[in-house]
């Protein structure tokens, strides 16, 4: 149910029944002019990065900025530079392929892209997957961090609850296609269903 909710959101899927709303309006049944608007609103980390492996490290980042806002290959690079040092990766990087990249420098990567947009809502797709605990930890941290600074909205695919933990305000469990818990994070542990006990 956690991919199909995300492509859903994204407009990739049509629900079945229900309506899905961004910023208090349907996005259901809307025109491809309109859905590319609500598109604009969003960033997105896939779960393995999912960069070109034929574009730069700088290229992948700069994508949107020059298709989806129309700047100068110069602006761009700014931005993207910028980006990349937001995430821990300085400018060398830029000129890297994704083949020379660890998972976690993968990640980063997708996050700079993610970012460089500056949307309003960004989607994370299991963020620390195939991560070790410690660069899990790390990308956690530039998660929050990003964030924050962006001020953007966020939703989470996760089945990693220290992740969940660091970088939720909210958690909803889904189970068998339906939300079966929702709440702030911190009471989490004290959901009352033992199926969320059994997960968590």
């Amino acid at each position: 149910g956690k991919s199909v909710s995300l492509k859903c959101l994204l407009g990739l899927l049509t629900p079945d029944e229900g309506d899905i709303e961004i910023d208090g309006e349907s996005i259901l049944g809307i025109s491809e002019d309109n859905r590319d608007g609500i598109n604009r609103k969003f960033g997105m980390l896939f779960q393995h990065a999912a960069l070109f492996d034929s574009m730069s490290v700088l290229d992948n980042v700069t994508f949107g900025l020059l298709r989806g806002k129309g700047m100068t290959p110069a602006e761009a690079a700014k931005i993207a530079y910028d980006k990349l040092e937001q995430v821990g990766l300085d400018r060398r990087f830029g000129l890297r392929m994704p083949a020379e990249l660890s998972g976690g420098q993968r990640k980063r990567v997708g996050l700079a892209r993610a970012i460089a947009l500056e949307p309003e809502i960004i989607l994370f797709d299991e963020p620390t997957t195939a991560l070790d605990p410690v660069m899990g930890d790390i990308i956690n941290e530039l998660i929050v961090k990003c964030v924050r600074n962006l001020g953007a909205t966020t939703l989470t695919i996760t089945h990693d609850m220290a992740s969940a933990r660091v970088i939720a305000d909210r958690i909803a469990m889904l189970y068998q296609g339906k939300i079966i818990w929702a709440g702030p994070a911190d009471q989490v542990d004290k959901s009352g269903d033992p199926r969320v006990d059994q997960f968590i």
